[in-house]
């Protein structure tokens, strides 16, 4: 079995585009497009979960690991909202930019230039951010097995990605890289998407159960993602430790 879920290629390809995490008309433009309903997805989830209603700011007291973390898009606004972020990425180069970005913004995200299977931490996790991470991973299996390791019983974790449909390949790759030229050619390879039942069977033999699947949509018309029933592209899941 694998001791390594580093992908070598795929930690390079985007090392090498690091610096442009933080530009919303840049190489990640579409990541700043989809992170509006990310946030609210994830804040309503882990309000409703944790009962945190009354807490000020409202994810107040929450700890959460966001893995494969890149330049922190994610874990600047879940630090903005409460939570206590440790946040990793597999290259060195993602992590640099995360945290000038976050002293600048002055933040404290604890951010770590790691995978989750080297990460030599001894606390365990309210919440396990892995979003838009398995389609870039090398061994699936044992990557949620080895972030399931650090959530807490009764924590939730959350996984983003995209399915392995030919609706997928043609918008995700077909379209999104090479028509509208929205992401860097390259930046998916279709072999690597994952079923959502294919997900949930691994999460089973970590001890994670289902909680919630929605599909995310982009509308062209109004320039917006959209939480949907149809799961064919983008979607989300909510597993929880049991």
């Amino acid at each position: 079995m694998k001791s390594s879920t580093i992908n070598k290629q795929e930690i390079a390809k985007f090392s090498k585009i690091a610096s442009e995490w933080w530009d919303p008309n840049g190489k990640f433009k579409p990541l700043h497009k989809f992170n509006p309903i990310r946030i609210k997805y994830l804040k309503e989830n882990i309000i409703e979960h944790f009962k945190v209603k009354y807490a000020n700011p409202p994810l107040k007291g929450i700890n959460i690991l966001d893995i494969g973390c890149g330049g922190g898009l994610l874990s600047e606004p879940m630090s903005r909202l409460g939570a206590n972020i440790t946040a990793i990425d597999a290259s060195k180069k993602n992590i640099e930019v995360a945290k000038y970005h976050a002293k600048k913004n002055k933040l404290k995200i604890n951010y770590i230039n790691s995978s989750p299977e080297k990460l030599n931490i001894k606390k365990k996790f309210d919440v396990i951010l892995n979003m838009e991470i398995v389609e870039h991973v090398e061994d699936l299996n044992f990557f949620i097995k080895k972030s399931s390791n650090l959530l807490k019983k009764n924590g939730l974790m959350f996984i983003a990605t995209l399915n392995k449909t030919f609706k997928s390949y043609l918008f995700a790759i077909i379209g999104a890289e090479y028509i509208l030229g929205w992401l860097p050619i390259g930046t998916h390879d279709w072999e690597k998407f994952v079923k959502p039942n294919e997900l949930v069977r691994i999460g089973k033999k970590s001890n994670l159960e289902l909680k919630k699947i929605n599909g995310m949509k982009f509308n062209p018309v109004i320039d917006k993602w959209h939480l949907s029933n149809d799961k064919s592209v983008n979607y989300i899941l909510i597993l929880k430790k049991i």
